[in-house]
């Protein structure tokens, strides 16, 4: 991989040495400019990702500079280099399109976390970029495709709410595509060219997930040790994607809250007040109107997420889309695994038809493509799916399988055994092996769950 590139734009050689000294040793490679046509010049030439632009220069006026960057294709984040007492000047760069700015004489610690965090903003722009076009690379898997009535509603409420700013929350099943359509909506809606910040309330744990969302200043807590963005900055003039937002404590809930009402927040140990202009879609699995009467979701946030509901229904009752997303997956995997996988016989699609679907899309998109990288035929088969399709009663635990030559004690405790190991099993799959996600909607101890895990000999997730 190429260093990440910078150019320090200086009439001063001793100010250049120095700077180009510094980020050197962070392992940047960095380019110099004694004026703003050379800096131009390199800019066309190089291709930095960033620029430290000083202010004051001969021939051309700093802002100038500023201004003929951002009319270059693809330009790079520019941080305004000026000397102490003029942070006005900076100030007025920022509005004109600079990312930050540093004041003569500086840190060297302040040097370094602004190059960090301009990475860190390259690294997201990069990272929305590549969304945007898996978002029609997903589209072209079939993920979100569909001719039963229940899909018809959910592609009609997409079209509705993508040319406004309203709240929206996704509800369904775990693998049912609830992120696919955020997605959606995300890059129908006037914000598509801003960032869509996606987090998983589900993933993060409690202690942070705070600092996730808002984020904080140096030294607010044992291990903050520079200023860090939260996802909500991130997200500015954007789109956030909160999923799985049941799993949200109460605590932040209320936070949360104060943001939709008021769109402002301050990071963990701050005392700024920081305004921003988000739009909000969030998702989840559970049933939120149940947590509310348990006390464990607050029903003020609730009605303010969900101006418009949508409901993706779960796989099993959308049988008749099963065809369009089976042939839809076998010629994407077929192209991308370059196979010559050309159709699949009547009776493989009676069994993926008739299969129940407990992991819902992503479940199928799955052994489909298990059976289109094991196959060696055209035509994909019977043969040529996994075992729980094929005979999906040997995977329920149910009376017929009890051998009654046992003992009742015996007996009783394999049926146990098996339940709790199947249960245990499919909760630590929807939580993607989230030891104290999993105990939390078990209601059991985390250290229980784990001798469980150890007593039903379940192989947990790497």
């Amino acid at each position: 991989m190429p260093k990440p590139s910078i150019l320090i734009a200086d009439d001063e050689k001793a100010a250049r040495y120095g700077m180009k000294k510094i980020l050197e040793k962070d392992n940047y490679m960095v380019h110099e400019a004694k004026d703003g046509t050379d800096a131009l010049q390199m800019i066309k030439e190089q291709h930095p990702d960033l620029v430290f632009l000083d202010i004051n220069m001969p021939q051309l006026d700093g802002l100038k500079i500023l201004e003929m960057i951002n009319a270059v294709k693809n330009p790079p984040l520019v941080v305004i280099v000026t000397a102490y007492g003029s942070e006005k000047v900076a100030v007025e760069a920022m509005k004109r399109g600079a990312y930050d700015y540093i004041a003569k004489p500086y840190e060297i610690d302040e040097l370094r976390i602004i190059t960090k965090n301009a990475f860190e903003k390259l690294s997201l722009l990069e990272e929305n970029a590549r969304l945007r076009l898996e978002i029609g690379r997903l589209e072209g898997m079939g993920e979100l495709i569909g001719q039963s009535e229940a899909m018809k509603d959910v592609f009609n409420k997409i079209e509705k709410v993508v040319t406004t700013d309203v709240t929206v929350l996704i509800q369904g099943e775990s693998g049912s595509g609830k992120e696919l359509v955020a997605r959606e909506i995300y890059k129908r809606s006037k914000r598509r060219n801003e960032p869509l910040v996606i987090m998983n309330c589900a993933a993060v744990p409690e202690t942070l997930i705070e600092s996730e969302l808002f984020g904080h200043e140096k030294g607010s807590f044992t291990g903050a040790s520079e200023r860090r963005l939260g996802k909500f900055e991130l997200a500015n003039k954007g789109t956030i994607f909160l999923d799985e937002i049941g799993d949200m404590s109460m605590s932040t809930q209320s936070k949360l809250l104060r943001v939709l009402q008021e769109q402002k927040f301050e990071r963990l140990g701050g005392a700024e007040t920081l305004a921003v202009d988000v739009r909000i879609i969030s998702a989840t699995h559970r049933d939120l109107e149940e947590k509310i009467e348990e006390g464990r979701f607050r029903e003020d946030l609730y009605y303010r997420i969900k101006v418009v509901n949508i409901k993706l229904p779960p796989l099993r009752q959308r049988e008749e889309d099963i065809p369009l997303l089976v042939n839809r997956f076998i010629q994407y995997f077929s192209e991308r695994h370059q196979k010559r996988m050309v159709s699949i016989s009547s009776e493989a699609m009676k069994m993926l038809v008739s299969y129940n679907w407990p992991g819902n899309v992503r479940q199928l998109k799955n052994v489909i493509e298990s059976a289109v990288v094991l196959s060696d035929s055209e035509i994909l088969d019977t043969a040529d799916l996994p075992e729980e399709i094929k005979h999906p009663a040997d995977n329920v635990v149910t009376l017929k399988k009890i051998d009654y030559s046992l003992s009742f004690r015996d007996a009783k405790r394999i049926l146990i055994e098996n339940f709790e190991r199947d249960f245990i099993k499919k909760k630590l799959e929807e939580f993607s092996g989230n030891i104290s996600r999993t105990a939390e909607a078990l209601d059991m101890h985390r250290q229980n769950l784990q001798q469980k895990i150890r007593e039903l000999r379940i192989k947990e997730r790497n």
